[in-house]
This record gives C-alpha cells, sequence and structure tokens, in this order.
C-alpha cells in the first residue's frame, strides 16, 4: 500500500484530521478557505465535503441545504458555484468555496480528506468531477464516503486514489436505503462492494469486532468525530488515527 500510495499512504496516520477544516463558532466557519487555511497552519490534515452545484461544480460544503450555514433557502444543488462562493458563512466574510479553490489553497500543505456527499442512486456527475479535480493535484489526498457505489466507481475508474468507506450503526431511515439495507451496511457488508483501502468508523462502531478483523488484515481504521481527549483515549486502541473538532487533538 505505501508504494501504491506514497505519502498519502504515510500521512492516513499521522497527523490527526481536523473536521471541516480548523474551526469554531466564534471565528473560521466550517468548511471554508479560513478554517483550512487555519488547518494547514497548525499542522493537521483536513476533512472536507463536497456537493455539485447547479452548474456542474464540485463545491465544498457539509450539509445538502445551505440554510444551516447561511441562513437562506434552498439547496446547494440549487445555486451556481458563483451563487454559492457569494453566500456568507455564519454572517462571516467566508462563502461556498469550490474544491479547486481549496485544493489551490491546501496544496501540499495538508493530507485532504474528499468526503463525497453522493445520495445513493445518483452516483456518476460528482464522482467525474471530483475526479477531474484530483488529476491536476499534487498533493496528498484520499477519497472518503459512506456511498459504496462511489468508491465502486472510483475503483473502476481511477484506481490510483486511496479510499476510505466511511461507516456508521445505520441505525436512521435513509433515502434510497431498505431496512435490509442499513443492517447489511451494519454488518459492513458493503465492503465488498466498495474495495476500500481503509475504513473511517464511527465512535460507536470502532470497536466492533468486525472492524477489528478488518485490521488485523492489513486495513486501517481512522475514528470520527472526537470532540475531546477523553474520547480519543477511549477509542484510541482501535483505529490508526483520528478526525477532529473542537479541541486541538
Amino acid at each position: 500500500m505505501k508504494t501504491q500510495f506514497g505519502q498519502a499512504w504515510d500521512l492516513l496516520f499521522h497527523p490527526p484530521v481536523a473536521h471541516r477544516g480548523l474551526w469554531n463558532h466564534e471565528g473560521a466557519p466550517e468548511n471554508s478557505l479560513a478554517a483550512f487555511q487555519q488547518a494547514c497552519e497548525a499542522g493537521y490534515g483536513i476533512e472536507l465535503d463536497v456537493h455539485l452545484s447547479a452548474d456542474g461544480e464540485a463545491v465544498v460544503h457539509h450539509d445538502y441545504s445551505v440554510k444551516r450555514m447561511t441562513g437562506l433557502e434552498g439547496r446547494i444543488r440549487d445555486y451556481t458555484a458563483d451563487d454559492l462562493g457569494k453566500m456568507k458563512l455564519k454572517g462571516t466574510d467566508e462563502g461556498i468555496p469550490t474544491l479547486l479553490e481549496t485544493l489551490a489553497l491546501i496544496g501540499h500543505r495538508a493530507m485532504v480528506h474528499v468526503e463525497l456527499k453522493t445520495p445513493f442512486g445518483q452516483v456518476g456527475p460528482l464522482e467525474q468531477r471530483v475526479h477531474e479535480i484530483l488529476i491536476d493535484h499534487n498533493g496528498p489526498v484520499c477519497v472518503i464516503g459512506f456511498n459504496p457505489y462511489s468508491h465502486a466507481w472510483f475503483a473502476e475508474r481511477f484506481p490510483g486514489v486511496l479510499r476510505g468507506l466511511d461507516s456508521w450503526a445505520w441505525s436512521d431511515e435513509q433515502p434510497h436505503l431498505s431496512k435490509e439495507q442499513r443492517q447489511s451496511f451494519a454488518r459492513l457488508e458493503q465492503v465488498a462492494i466498495a474495495k476500500p483501502h481503509f475504513l473511517a468508523m464511527s465512535l460507536d462502531t470502532v470497536s466492533d469486532p468486525k472492524v477489528a478483523a478488518y485490521r488485523e488484515e492489513g486495513m486501517p481504521v481512522v475514528a470520527w468525530t472526537v470532540r475531546d481527549p477523553a474520547a480519543w483515549e477511549t477509542v484510541k486502541p482501535y483505529c490508526d488515527n483520528l478526525i477532529f473538532e473542537g479541541f486541538r487533538a
């Protein structure tokens, strides 16, 4: 694995990864260029989320809606990238950046975990755009996400990128997923579809024996989202790195 992925593989284990950048409620908002700049300056890796805008650009934002972060109505996919860039995140001067702008800012300074927010049943357009962008990015990067079919898309078309499958307890109802599918995913049966290089597991599932079995076979495990030192001490024996927020890991 190290030979195949080089620096990205090494940086998977250290340093810790700042969840949506290094942000806080009083300063730089989550998934903003300011938060990413602060993470770079502090020497952390960076996790960020991407969606497609109305004009087919990969933009960095967590929610499908812009409401929580901007106070405006509508979904990310309802606006062009230019419109999104002009919105103000949490009353600051920070807008919703594109993935291109974000990677240009980060450069080689940090390992970037790009989480694709691809809805089930809609694999293809977002993956293609992210693929096009990553081809021209020379810094360390990996692709993560919950949708195993998104991973399968990359495995077939862009096998040279490091990929991590996100998973959790799948306890809540999910659009496009039956109860049987959620139970299957909770058992990590989607690993056979995704064929990931590492797992990114929620804190309540990172100690699952199935996760331990994959780790023993050589598949690294990253824990998310760690919000205080005590939580990190609890999960540290079960994983190789953490995605954190709310404190300095």
